[in-house]
């Protein structure tokens, strides 16, 4: 009897530790490619073109994470996942990982169990009108229809800043971004909130742009990261360091036209950073080129940028709060070292 049980506590023992130890990185590996959830409507950040290729900041953040793991940024499968949806996916495995302008909070991260890596976009939420409202400022919109997603820090911003002002308001609550933003041009309400890149977006691909404005006002903070789930250190570290890598590679000036220029470099730091030191691939878990790959690949941060949203795009964005923090942004790569 005394044997029987110390069997069955190893068996236990066993089951808990083969289910502890499931490593995301393994999963990702064996099924050959990347989950990834994106938002299947925001022109710039992660939308399909004409012939269906995903293309943004988001599915450039994606390729960087499958080019460090895999050395091919391709490796991916996108599913397209409203802001209802993309939580609940990423919690129940159906996605390995979130790139879907998703908020950093403090909720998400302990009561929903997830962590988010280092943010690749800065914004704030903002508020979308039609000219011809005469509105000019956020503070004038009292008694508004208000067009917003359920289930976002978006929805809970624009409640606290009209209750703040002590405005009323009606939202108009629809749950797929592209029939939000098909609702709000058709003049079923009056103002569009969103973050405000994403509201630069909608209305660069609006039946006339130029009837449209953001007002000056930013209600918020919104820190968007990629995001997975809580107790997978090592595919946390992945995916927040290969964020990292694109924001470094542009402080070291390394980009997908010199990057194989750069591997003759004297810097320690570039050596490292580019594998002709080893070291920094296998403390991930990588190959040794996982740097290389996401900037011959992918490209730095500053070219996945200017290449999806910046001034020379229909957005026309500037760096503003996303520049390097040399030249007085927020993006700060820690030391790859």
């Amino acid at each position: 009897m005394k044997l029987f049980k110390i069997l069955i506590v190893c068996t236990a023992f066993l089951a808990v530790s083969t289910w502890a130890g499931a490593s995301t990185l393994e999963d990702v590996k064996a099924q050959g490619y990347i989950k990834v959830g994106v938002n299947g409507g925001v022109f710039g950040f992660s939308m399909p073109d004409d012939k269906g290729e995903w293309k943004g900041l988001d599915v450039d953040t994606a390729k960087a994470i499958a080019a460090a793991v895999f050395g091919d940024a391709s490796r991916i499968k996108f599913s397209a996942l409203t802001a209802v949806q993309r939580l609940p996916a990423l919690q129940s495995k159906e996605i390995d990982v979130l790139c879907r302008n998703t908020t950093q909070t403090l909720s998400r991260e302990t009561k929903s169990g997830l962590n988010f890596a280092q943010a690749n976009y800065y914004d704030g939420q903002g508020f979308l009108i039609a000219k011809k409202l005469g509105v000019k400022s956020a503070k004038e919109l009292g008694g508004a229809t208000v067009c917003v997603l359920p289930g976002t820090t978006t929805e809970m911003n624009a409640a606290d800043y009209f209750r703040t002002n002590g405005m009323k308001w009606s939202p108009v609550v629809i749950e797929n971004t592209a029939e939000l933003n098909k609702a709000f041009f058709a003049g079923r309400c009056d103002v569009l909130t969103s973050d405000a890149s994403q509201l630069a977006a909608q209305r660069s691909v609006a039946p006339n742009p130029n009837d449209y404005e953001l007002l000056p006002e930013i209600i918020s903070k919104e820190p968007l990261a990629p995001v997975v789930r809580h107790g997978d250190d090592q595919w946390f570290d992945i995916v927040n360091w290969a964020v990292m890598a694109l924001i470094q590679a542009e402080e070291f000036g390394i980009t997908s036209k010199n990057v194989d220029e750069m591997l003759n470099s004297k810097n320690p730091g570039i050596q490292r950073f580019l594998g002709v030191t080893p070291g920094m691939g296998g403390n991930l878990g990588l190959d040794e080129k996982w740097a290389y790959n996401i900037v011959k690949q992918v490209g730095n941060y500053g070219e996945i940028f200017d290449r999806n949203i910046g001034p020379d795009t229909p957005l026309a964005l500037q760096r503003g709060l996303n520049a390097l923090w040399t030249e007085g942004g927020l993006m700060y790569a820690s030391p790859i070292r």
